[in-house]
């Protein structure tokens, strides 16, 4: 069996953001001392370091703009070499932040930098549901 490149590393601190994937929800934490948002999940706040009894988690609207993009033609590990070409993204989450991805639904030369976006799940593996994202939700 080859090894799995698209698949989290689940622990104990990151498991509600993926049961919430799983059940087709987006979670962001954000901070009560500075009141900022994040992507990815951390402990502490990247912003003002408060600490994790200050940081929670909360549900994101799903909803966001198309910051950059690249279509990848060639990709060795696996599986993304079956499923070339995609779309590589970054997006701007309604709440804030930024957000590597996928774009799905859409061709490349649709694209537009801030065209609006809506979060969905794709399963990678069983049980295992990443966020991408498609045209809409503006």
């Amino acid at each position: 069996m080859s090894t799995r490149y698209d698949l989290p590393e689940t622990d104990d601190f990151t498991r509600p953001y993926w049961d919430a994937a799983a059940e087709g929800r987006l979670l962001l934490r954000r901070c009560a001392d500075c009141g900022r948002a994040h992507h990815y999940p951390r402990e502490f706040c990247p912003f003002c370091w408060a600490g994790e009894d200050r940081v929670a988690w909360e549900p994101a609207s799903g909803r966001a703009t198309l910051y950059t993009w690249s279509v990848i033609h060639r990709n060795d590990l696996p599986p993304f070499g079956t499923r070339v070409p995609y779309t590589a993204a970054v997006v701007d989450l309604a709440e804030g932040p930024r957000m590597m991805t996928e774009v799905v639904d859409c061709a490349p030369g649709e694209l537009r930098i801030g065209m609006p976006l809506q979060v969905t799940f794709r399963e990678a593996a069983e049980g295992v549901h990443v966020a991408v994202f498609r045209p809409g939700g503006s």
